[in-house]
This record gives structure tokens, sequence and C-alpha cells, in this order.
């Protein structure tokens, strides 16, 4: 930290020595401050009405009490660094452009000797500031502690679970930082404006979690990797912690790109819509100001004049040469001896560009493939161990050609892991090519993984892999074209463009994603846990026949594996409680989520609703609470009431409960739930009445208030 506050100290007497000497162009308006101590404060930030765009962006500059501090009052934050310059030359601040970086403080629980009024979180909404993704990682300290981040998106779980270990083990080893011992890590979505969390009891008996302090917070990611010790010891002592909020410019400007220009700056727009203006090279200033960017006269300049005399120094149509002026007939002269040189010159520099650019496109090309992971996908795919079907490798020209050059008209969808385009293939057939949306550890492993499981599956009722393409800046998955949409669209949408399905369809639709999770469970190479199964991830094909697709976070299993232990991820409606209180995903949780698609079919209704009362909100407990007060019937969809047998249904509303039991153990395999779909479909029809459903109604379904508890924490 001193080390820092030196070069800090440092760069900002180099700055002030620099300003004095070039007199260089406003960062703030007239007559208006721009700094607050060491904190550099551009427009639209400042100081004094009439220095700030809005009251959003107003500083305080609290000089009392030793070295001067800024603070944001209007989100009530103190404010360590701004920063406004150029993205891609930015040498002088730590943070990138467009970025603030401020203190936020640590949510803590059970903490005896610790301040109780950091409790609440933080509330940034209506503000025109929000979390960063990119930099905000989300941190859970403590012993056997799941935390989770509340005030997010309610369809979506983010948290993450500590182990336990003793803190000797940790000086000892290499469980440094955020190892997933004592201490968690996880990414932060993008656009979020609220952080609050919550703490979930640990299922250890034998160890007292409850009493154990423990701390949730947000903190920013390069601030992290400096730290010397430790986060689990490290925290105990620190009741804020860095942040980057990122801010967008397009509410309070409305620049075009003549203005840009005519300000002498660009516009930078990132992948979640914060807008920056910055200074084109050789220009300084702020593009935000009237005065905008203004150029730099290096003649004119002691520090950046690099003639031996200034005098050498000239200004030749932008460019500064050290040369002596010259006059018009020798210019004249050196203007046409350099022209019969270049025009000499020009067939061979044309074709040592092509053949240099050919051959930089090869080196581009085999530096993607093996940053993509192509060399670790060869081997995998090659190895014995795997059962590999006949997949093909494609290059970037065939999937550019394909796609109109990933046209955005060809767009099929966005998902999670990337957006998925239509193609056509030079042989007339119709493919579907998956993009990732960002280059990463965590997206590249989950598309490998997809790959490797994809290639080992062959089933009629799962979606095929044709091939991929590793030689992009981004993995490219090429599967095959399913052109009817997805389940969910024919459940929850129901219009011209997507018809109701029958009770005999829903039926035959059920039986195939069964058959293919079987299929997976057992009759793969190796099982594969597929982890998300939805109906917005089961496509149909031109015949209405269920495709089981999006294996991006899928999971083989060996032989003698039972289950495989990973930070909570899902999607609320699906997720299994067991899994998410122990952290282990067993392929009774895909029976689980399964059996909320049972429940979808049966009701049409949506897996979450904030339609439904708060008890009823989860599907899953709608369908079990109708069930016990003998009200299946009422919450039936319209076509499975007045098309379905009513023994079928009883049949698959008993074979949904059993899926849903909060004990795995006691839930059904995917091979049993495979045979009772085929027998209900080959049994003979029979009407009995609906008092049937009582035994249904009266078996014991276990603590459903486990799931109530949930809701109430996301």
């Amino acid at each position: 930290m001193a080390v820092q506050v030196v070069m800090r100290i440092t760069f900002l007497l180099l700055l002030t020595t620099y300003e004095l000497a070039e007199a260089a162009a406003p960062v703030a308006k007239p007559n208006c401050s721009d700094s607050c101590g060491n904190i550099y404060i551009p427009y639209p930030f400042g100081k004094t009405t009439g220095c700030y765009m809005n009251d959003w962006f107003k500083i305080v500059c609290n000089e009392t009490g030793g070295s001067p501090k800024a603070f944001l009052p209007s989100i009530n934050m103190e404010v360590l660094e701004i920063n406004i310059t150029d993205p891609y030359n930015n040498h002088y601040f730590w943070i990138d452009p467009g970025l603030v970086r401020v203190n936020m403080p640590i949510v803590s629980s059970n903490c005896k000797n610790r301040s109780s009024r950091h409790t609440g979180g933080v509330n940034i909404s209506g503000s025109p500031f929000f979390f960063s993704s990119n930099r905000d990682r989300f941190i859970s300290v403590g012993c056997d502690n799941l935390a989770l981040m509340t005030g997010i998106n309610p369809m979506v779980v983010v948290g993450c679970k500590s182990n336990c270990i003793d803190k000797s083990m940790i000086e000892d080893s290499e469980h440094k930082h955020c190892s997933g011992f004592n201490c968690c890590m996880t990414t932060v979505p993008s656009g979020i404006k609220v952080f609050n969390a919550s703490f979930i009891r640990g299922i250890k008996e034998e160890i007292k979690t409850s009493e154990e302090c423990k701390f949730a917070f947000l903190a920013d990611d390069k601030w992290l990797n400096s730290r010397p010790k430790d986060l689990s010891y490290y925290v105990q002592f620190l009741e804020y912690v860095p942040v980057v909020l990122e801010w967008t410019a397009s509410e309070f400007t409305t620049m075009d790109p003549k203005e840009l220009r005519r300000r002498n700056s660009e516009g930078y727009t990132t992948d979640y819509g914060a807008e920056y203006y910055y200074c084109l090279k050789g220009y300084q200033g702020n593009s935000y100001l009237s005065t905008g960017c203004q150029d730099i006269n290096e003649c004119e300049s002691e520090t950046l004049n690099k003639c031996p005399n200034k005098s050498d120094c000239v200004n030749i149509q932008g460019s500064y040469h050290c040369n002596k002026p010259k006059s018009p007939v020798k210019i004249a002269i050196i203007v046409i001896c350099s022209s019969l040189g270049a025009l000499f010159l020009f067939t061979i520099t044309w074709c040592l560009y092509k053949i240099i650019k050919k051959r930089n496109k090869i080196k581009l090309k085999k530096k993607f493939f093996k940053r993509n992971g192509g060399l670790l996908l060869q081997q995998q795919l090659s190895s014995n161990d795997n059962n590999v079907q006949k997949t093909k490798l494609f290059n970037s020209k065939e999937l550019e050609n394909a796609t109109d050059h990933f046209n955005k008209n060809r767009i099929l969808g966005k998902g999670g892991q990337g957006t998925v385009y239509k193609g056509m293939l030079v042989d007339g057939r119709i493919v579907a090519i998956k993009k990732c949306n960002t280059v990463d550890k965590g997206n590249l492993e989950q598309f490998i993984n997809e790959i490797i499981i994809l290639s080992q599956i062959n089933h009629r009722n799962v979606v095929k892999l044709l091939g991929w393409c590793l030689e992009t800046e981004v993995p490219l998955l090429v599967y095959e074209f399913i052109p009817n949409g997805t389940l969910f669209q024919y459940i929850h949408e129901k219009n011209e463009e997507f018809p109701l399905i029958t009770w005999d369809m829903r039926l035959r639709i059920a039986t195939e994603i069964a058959r293919a999770l079987s299929y997976l469970h057992l009759a793969a190479s190796l099982p594969i846990y597929h982890r998300d199964i939805k109906s917005s991830n089961i496509l149909l094909d031109d015949k209405y026949r269920a495709k089981v697709a999006d294996f991006g976070t899928s999971r083989s299993m060996t032989i003698d594996q039972t289950h495989v232990t990973t930070l909570v991820y899902g999607t609320f409606g699906y997720l299994d409680p067991e899994y998410f209180q122990t952290s282990q995903f067993t392929e009774k949780s895909d029976v689980y989520s399964f059996g909320v698609v049972l429940i979808e079919l049966l009701t049409g209704e949506k897996p979450a609703s904030l339609a439904r009362s708060l008890e009823d909100r989860n599907l899953s407990t709608y369908f079990i609470n109708s069930i016990k007060e003998n009200r299946l019937f009422d919450i039936l969809d319209t076509q499975v009431r007045t098309g379905g047998n009513k023994h079928e249904v009883m049949t698959i509303a008993n074979l949904a409960k059993r899926c849903l039991h909060l004990n795995g153990k006691k839930r059904p395999t995917m091979t049993e739930i495979v045979m009772e779909l085929e027998g209900v479909q080959n049994a003979s029809p029979d009407q009995p009445n609906s008092e049937e459903f009582d035994y249904v109604r009266n078996e014991e379904m276990g603590p459903w208030n486990d799931i109530l508890f949930y809701q109430d924490q996301v």
C-alpha cells in the first residue's frame, strides 16, 4: 500500500509539472477544481454547483482530519479513483476508462466484535452507476459457509460455498486467497445495482457453523490479487473494500459521430451498454466539455520536443519532424524523388505485404486454436477412453460464409454461454452454429466440455454435434438444425407460431426426454449428468420429436463416481433442493429437474411465477399443495384436462411427485421413469373417477418448507 501511495504522489507531481509547462486542455469546467487531495476529478464529476453534470456526479471533498477524502453523496460512498482516459493508452490509472473505484462496506453475520451497521447491503438503483461484472468478484469468507447474493434477478442464483480447513494448514500450504477453503469466490452478473447477501446454515453437525463469524462482499479483482495474506484471516480487520463501478454516458450526452470528430475524440461501448468517450492520440483534454480535446504541439513542448534544437522541430501536415525548414523547391524535389522511389518499390512491397499478411493470418489462427484449447481437445478426442463419434473440424471461412459473416438477422437465440446462428453449409445442409459470448477461462472450459460430451453421444433424442472450429477468436460449435423451437415456447407461448400440443404429444415428448436422460446416465460410454434440464433446453424437430440440448454445464463421471461436488449452478424452479444444500450433484438431481418439466407439461404453468402467491411461487410447491388439497384437476392445462385419460394423468402426476421427493435416494431412476412412461403409453385407457387421486395426495412428501425457505432467501 505504501508503494502505491508513493507511485501516485510521484505521478501527481509529474502531472502537475506537465500541466504547468504545457498549459494542458482543461478536464473540468472553467473555474472548477479538478482534484480532491490526490483524487483526479474530471467532468461530468465536480465539487461545486455548475461543475458537475447532475447531482449523481457531485463530489464532496472532506478536508478535515488529515488527508482530503472524496465522497459521492448520491450513493454514499468514498471515491478512490475516477478515470476517463484512452482505454488503449492508459499508463497512469489503475482502473479502466469510464470507471469509478469506491469503498464499499463488508456484510457480516454473527461477528460479536464487529460493527453491525453494515448489514443491509448497498442499493444504487436509479443511479447511472452499476457494479462491474468484468472487475468485481463476489467473496464469501467463513467455515462451511454457503453465501448467496440477494437483491438481483430472482430467476438467477449466484453464490458459492466455502469448505472448512484448519488455519495453520493455510499458512503452510498453497491454499491462499480464495481457494475454496474458508473462502470462496465467484463472478458477478452484469448490470446489477443492488447488492446484499444471505448466509445459509452449514449441514455438517460436527461443526457449529451457526457460531462462526461469516463475511460476504464484492471486491475489485485487481485489489484481491494484490493482497499478501489469506483473505479468511485478512478480512476480519477490514470494514470496507475497493469495488469498481461502471457508469454510462448515454444518460447525459447525445454526441453523434460528427460531434465526436469535431471534439477530436472517440466513443467506446462495452458489452453491457456502458458508453465512454476519450481523446484521440496526440490530443489532451476532456471530450465531455465543449472545448473538447486539443492538439498537443510537440514543437512548443519542453518535454515532448526531442529535437537537439527547438528551432529544428517543424510541423508538416500534423506530423512533427526534427528537420530544418526546406524551401518550396527543395520540398518539391524531395516529393518527386520519393514518388519515383515508391513507384519502383511498389510491386515488391505489395508482394511482400501479401506474403506477410497470409503468414500472419496463419499464425493468428494457430494462436487462436491453441488458446481455445485445440491441443487439449485433440488429445481428449484421440484418447481410447472416449467413444467419439465422427465429427468435422470446420475452418473459419466456411462458417463465416454459412452465417453471412454472423449477420444479426441469422441469430436463433442467445443464452448464458453463447449466441446461436442459423447457417447453411456448401452442401446445402441447414445447421445451428453456437458462438461464445466472451473469451475467458470459465466459458472456454464449458465449450470444450460440451465438445467432449457431445462427441460421445449418439442418440435420436439428443441434439447431434456435427463439428467445431477453434481457429477463430472464440470457439464455434456446429449442430444439426432443429426447426421447431423449444418445448418452453409450445407450453408457455401459445400462438399461431407455436400451436397447442395435445396430451398424447406431451406424453410422447416426456418419454423421449426420459429416454435421452436414461441413455446419458447409463448407456453412454461414461455416465453424464446434464445439470440444466429445463423446457427451454428441449428442442422439437420437424416431427415434434424431443431433442435434449445445451451440454455446456454437463459433467462426465467415472464408473465408480456417484456424485460431483460443484459450486451451486442452475435455473430457479428446476434446481434440486438437495443439491442446493449439499453442493453434490447426482443423477437424481437430473431426475428432480425432469419432474419439474413433467409438471409444466401437466399444468402449462411456468416453473417460477410472480403471479402466484408467495407460498406457491415455486411450481413444485404449487403442484404438491394442489395434490394435498385435492385440487389437481383445477390446475391442469386445458389440453390435458380435456384430452387426457384420467388414469394416465393420475399416473404421470404420481410419477412427477416421486421425482420431486426431497430425498434423492427415494426418487426413481431415469430407467424406471422410462419404463413407467412407456407402460402408460401402451396401457389400455380406463376412466377412473377423480377420487383415485387420494393415494397421490396422501403419500408423505417430505419437508417442503425447505423450498419455501429457499424462496425467501432468493
